[in-house]
């Protein structure tokens, strides 16, 4: 019994040998080497902006929106792409880290149009949030704002590619999560769009999970278009009855008539997301319920009728049996 108790003391020694001790704004953390600076930072209860980071998905690091400052390191450093070293002092708050994001921020409205009054991301819109934190009250640029082609690509997605701000988290889920390669990039500097390069739909069952990860409007739900902000609606936790699968979701309702269904964590069933069944089939409930008896005219088509009417013939036909 003596030796295994002996080897575990030494196994956890070693691995505590291996763990980095880093400061983010004076505040030691001990992490895995490996964890980068933004895992660092959340570690130590400081929130990073962000854009093209997502926890499930792969880092991009094309937005620069994460840019912080490391004691004794020239430049702000992209802190979703860059593991931590032992030893860093990370600044998150600084002089440096606030022009850095400033300047980050101000690229992205160069081209983003002030389309928030109608847009159907305001409210919860990453843009909205992070520019007012981190952004500037004017700007460098006088330029008018370039225009982007909508593209289509599907008959439950909207999208608004001018709103676009090229984070590609839909490119990456597409290809990692969903399985599909439709969605693609093209083009270089002012001149990239995403989309699916030849018109072609975007054709997977997990579709609609890129509006939830969209940062922005560029990518909403065609049936919610235009019904109701955010803080009108009232949201249930429950749970998808429409498969087997059990999905964790959100029901979002206003004055008793559901509104949109979103995904709810839950890492051991559906993770965060969930499918376009569950989260359109709501629809079901107003637009497309039967309100009345319907029976076959003459000519094949079905029209409305009476209970009475449709009670008798359907007892008739059952008599007949």
């Amino acid at each position: 019994m003596f030796v295994p108790e002996v080897r575990t003391v030494s196994i956890a020694t070693a691995a505590a040998r291996n763990l980095l001790e880093v400061c983010v704004d004076g505040k030691p953390v001990t992490v895995e080497p490996g964890t980068t600076v933004l895992q660092a930072c959340e570690k130590a209860g400081m929130q990073i902006p962000r854009f093209c980071y997502h926890e499930r998905l792969s880092v991009a690091g094309n937005c620069r929106m994460c840019l912080v400052e490391i004691e004794n390191v020239p430049k702000p450093v992209a802190a979703c792409a860059m593991p931590v070293m032992r030893g860093w002092n990370i600044l998150t708050d600084s002089d440096k880290t606030r022009k850095a994001r400033e300047g980050v921020m101000e690229f992205l409205l160069a081209n983003h149009p002030l389309d928030c009054p109608i847009c159907d991301q305001g409210g919860e819109c990453d843009l909205q949030d992070q520019s007012m934190q981190f952004g500037s009250d004017r700007s460098h640029f006088t330029e008018g704002k370039r225009a982007v082609e909508d593209k289509n690509i599907g008959p439950l997605i909207k999208t608004i590619m001018t709103r676009c701000i090229q984070c590609t988290r839909c490119v990456r889920f597409a290809s990692e999560i969903a399985g599909v390669e439709d969605l693609g990039t093209t083009g270089r500097g002012n001149d990239l769009q995403i989309g699916t390069y030849v018109e072609k739909m975007f054709m997977s069952e997990l579709f609609g999970n890129v509006i939830d990860i969209c940062p922005v409007g560029a990518l909403t739900s065609k049936p919610y278009a235009f019904t109701a902000r955010p803080w009108e609606t009232r949201k249930t936790e429950s749970v998808d009855v429409l498969d087997a699968v059990g999905s964790n979701i959100v029901v979002s309702t206003r004055g008793g008539e559901v509104m949109r269904i979103l995904p709810r964590l839950h890492e051991d069933i559906n993770e965060q997301w969930i499918s376009d069944k569950t989260r359109f089939a709501y629809d079901g409930l107003k637009r497309q319920r039967l309100t009345q008896p319907l029976v076959k005219n003459e000519s094949g088509q079905l029209v409305p009728t009476s209970w009475e009417d449709a009670l008798t013939r359907v007892a008739g036909t059952v008599s007949d049996l």
